[in-house]
């Protein structure tokens, strides 16, 4: 591993830290009024009583408002999330089947499904998608955050502490509530256009956001239409073992992106302290992604179809929707009651063309293998997922005396269904039957299903649920003007698992009106995804000699499960705390730092691939793997087990100035953040397999190492008259992995990302801006060209399993913004 120097690891954090230095440096120079402040934007999560200011909450909540959604540059809600919070990550992912379109959202280091994501303070429902390859995230099935589009989105709060006993599963690592828009008898229309700098990857995105007032009492119905095309772009390199003369044989980069969005976000008031609300939205995504290359010498392809091989085509289609129904109104004596029903569905189907059943080719017509049926459809559907959910809840709050009350009741219902694909995309030939001897080019069993991304089978197949009941208590008081304090406790039952409980306290003390300090303690669960519990499928992966395998995902309570002796999932279990601090020593300027710890025991993870043993076998008592895959003709299995403990520690420091002089506006921001997750154990339930056998190291570095350790975020945004210019920079620590070179660690250097724009408003209803993504063209550090081999002799030139800054370089747009 390279050497590197103290000056390397602590310049960059030096440089974030001048950042927050001239924050204060500029309160002295401030053009603001003494006594006076800007009107401050308050935020509801945390707590379920009154709204506060982001300043005055007991745990640390960040707030992204409507001004920083419009200049930040991504239009998709996951790149924008990772731009302004360094608390967020949304790595960049390719040749990952699914995980192409749906890309994984994390929070603190942690993993998708540790997070909890809120519309309107409601439950987002999961994404049908399992992350089951090698990218961040692996194993976990988390929120599809890019089914949400940026134009229906008023601000964003973001919860970084420990909130299950507060808000239910997921929320490990913190919530994340998206407020829609409200505005009515308006409409804002936006466009942009964009490319990058090497001219692929074209950016064309429309959008238009209607208000409209129903009735005279303060009713609203507000819609929001979004279109999106994102060209792919390709960063591979020539492949110069594969082919000759050598040539790109393979797509690395972003795939092409077709997506659509319809929303909506209404209320009717029903009397004058009650009202009906509604609000969701339906999109729909497609995607256009390459698998692997198959060259003309390899078994999984047939010559007289493919004569210099091919590259299979990963066709997408992400359809997602949701609506929630709810009944607000005021009750005696302080108390408020607001009962809904969230309903959500997500559904993604494959299809893989450019593809061919090897085994369909080569199949005899009968058993003396003298014919062959030399023939193969080349593409078709393989299969699609779907996840449903519906939730129902009745909240209550009010005083209690000297307390803050909030209690409530909660049903939830989670369904997930796999339905297999055409026959002839998981199919051993025509009639299925392995005692049928096939044979490829290369004399080697044929291969069954599609190339690329066979199909779910019908054993995969599954139609399966589960229901929970919960009951949560919230309590807050006010002991003094300077202190106050809070305790919630939620308990949950589920169908599959048994009962959970979970509890939190949380304090805030105000020394004087500068200084403030929080403080919190809790436990949290996560349950086992129905996802988790349920999938299963057969692919083809890279196995440890970097050769195309066929590998099995096994369901929990498969017979391959059983074999190996591990037990059914059950529900992760975390403690947390954290203590802050709060200065405010002028008006126009403040300060945080908060240090945080989570600890999570029994964490779900998907296992490491088990092959069978290397050599020849005595007998099957000295290859016990072997043979339990042998009669499943699969090379390698996986499955998800409560596998390992794991311990993140962090700290957050966030600072914020505002100036005024002349007319002109200055804000400077400076948000460093450190992070280290460690896994503290690895355990096996099974007989056959080790904790290292079950997750190796591999799987351990990208837990710990796949993450930037350090994330800051400094930024300046300047208004002048109709001039509005927006400079930041992102500075993603060094990230790791080994996944496909072990035991050889490859290291991507740390990165500094710096994105610009420029708006001007032509009048008070029209502006145009024009801005860089990745203003100096910056791109991840290469693949090691010997202790990485063979990858980037393939054409893998970059990043794989992790890529947190992305791989295109610097890309521009023009955007037009009208309000009419």
């Amino acid at each position: 591993m390279r050497k590197r120097t103290a000056s390397t690891i602590i310049y960059p954090t030096l440089m974030a830290l001048a950042v927050l230095a001239a924050c204060g440096a500029a309160a002295a120079q401030s053009g603001t009024p003494a006594g006076t402040e800007a009107p401050a934007t308050v935020v509801v999560l945390g707590s379920r009583t009154s709204a506060k200011s982001a300043l005055d909450t007991a745990v640390p909540v960040g707030l992204i408002n409507s001004r920083e959604l419009q200049t930040a540059g991504p239009v998709e809600l996951g790149k924008l999330l990772q731009t302004l919070d360094p608390s967020v990550n949304f790595t960049t992912t390719f040749i990952s089947d699914g995980t192409d379109i749906i890309r994984p959202a994390t929070l603190r280091g942690l993993g998708p499904d540790q997070l909890l994501v809120l519309i309107n303070g409601k439950r987002r429902h999961q994404q049908a998608l399992v992350n089951v390859q090698q990218t961040i995230g692996r194993g976990s099935a988390g929120t599809d955050i890019n089914a949400i589009p940026l134009a229906a989105i008023h601000h964003i709060e973001v919860l970084r502490d420990g909130a299950s006993a507060q808000y239910g599963s997921d929320a490990i690592a913190g919530v994340i509530n998206i407020v829609l828009k409200q505005q009515s008898n308006q409409t804002q229309m936006s466009g942009t256009v964009g490319t990058t700098k090497v001219g692929d990857g074209d950016l064309v995105s429309a959008s238009v956001n209607q208000g409209f007032a129903l009735g005279d009492r303060g009713g609203y119905l507000n819609l929001t239409v979004e279109a999106r095309r994102r060209g792919e772009t390709n960063r591979a390199g020539v492949d110069t073992l594969r082919v000759d003369p050598p040539r790109v044989t393979q797509r690395i980069g972003d795939s092409l992106a077709k997506d659509g969005y319809l929303w909506w976000n209404a209320a009717v008031p029903t009397a004058a302290t009650s009202e009906l609300y509604v609000f969701g939205g339906i999109s729909r995504r497609t995607g256009d992604a390459a698998g692997f290359f198959r060259s003309k010498g390899d078994g999984r392809t047939v010559p007289a179809v493919y004569p210099e091989g091919f590259l299979p085509n990963i066709l997408t289609t992400v359809t997602d929707a949701s609506l929630a129904l709810g009944y607000r109104r005021d009750l005696e004596q302080g108390w408020k009651m607001d009962t809904s029903v969230n309903l959500g569905r997500s559904e993604l189907a494959f299809h893989e063309r450019n593809s061919i059943n090897v085994s369909y080719w080569y199949e005899p017509i009968n058993t003396c293998g003298c014919t062959i049926y030399a023939a193969s459809p080349l593409e078709a559907d393989t299969g699609t997922l779907r996840f449903t959910q519906a939730t129902v809840n009745l909240d209550v709050h009010g005083p209690l005396g000297p307390w803050q009350a909030a209690a409530g009741i909660e049903y939830r219902h989670d369904n997930y269904q796999i339905e297999a694909g055409e026959p002839v995309s998981y199919q051993y030939g025509r009639t299925n039957n392995p005692a049928i001897r096939i044979l490829d080019q290369t004399g080697q069993p044929a291969a069954s299903g599609m190339q690329g991304f066979p199909g779910y089978t019908p054993s995969n197949a599954v139609d399966e649920g589960r229901h929970n009941l919960a009951l949560y208590l919230d309590l807050e008081r006010r002991f003094s003007e300077r202190f106050s304090a809070g305790a919630a406790l939620r308990t949950e039952k589920y169908s599959d698992f048994g009962t959970t409980t979970t509890g939190k306290l949380s304090a805030r003390f105000d020394p004087t009106s500068a200084i403030g300090l929080r403080a919190s303690a809790s436990t949290g669960f996560r349950a086992p995804g129905v996802q988790q519990k349920f999938y299963s499928s057969v692919s083809t992966n890279l196995n440890a000699a970097g050769v195309l395998t066929e590998t099995l995902t096994a369901r929990e309570g498969s017979a391959v499960t059983r074999a190996f002796g591990i037990a059914p999932l059950k529900e992760e279990r975390s403690k947390s705390a954290s203590v802050g601090l709060v200065l405010r020593p002028a008006p126009s300027l403040s300060l945080t730092a908060d240090l945080y710890r989570t600890d999570i025991d029994d964490r779900i993870v998907f296992s490491s691939s088990i092959a069978p043993e290397a050599g020849p076998c005595a007998s099957a008592a000295a290859c016990p793997i072997k043979a339990i895959l042998a009669p499943l003709k699969v090379g390698q299995a996986q499955f998800f087990t409560n596998a390992i403990g794991t311990s993140t520690k962090g700290l957050d420091l966030v600072a914020e100035h505002t100036s005024r002089v002349q007319g002109a506006r200055l804000v400077l921001t400076g948000q460093l953040g450190f992070n280290r997750t460690e896994v503290t154990g690895r355990h096996s339930q099974s007989p056959v397999l080790t904790g290292a056998q079950l997750f190796d190291d591999a799987q351990v570095t990208l837990i710990e190492r796949g993450q930037p350790r350090k994330h800051h975020v400094v930024a300046a945004d300047y208004g002048v008259g109709p001039w509005n210019l927006n400079a930041r920079a992102n500075y993603y620590g060094e990230v790791q992995g080994q996944g496909f070179t072990a035991p050889f660690i490859q290291t991507w250097d740390a990165k500094w990302l710096v994105d610009a724009s420029l708006r001007y408003a032509i009048s008070p209803r029209v502006s145009i801006s024009a801005g860089a993504i990745n203003l100096f063209n910056t791109y991840p550090t290469e693949w090691d060209k010997v202790r990485a081999a063979p990858f980037p002799q393939l054409g893998f030139t970059r990043c794989w399993e992790t890529c947190p800054i992305g791989l295109n370089g610097r890309s521009v747009y023009l955007k037009l913004d009208v309000t009419l």
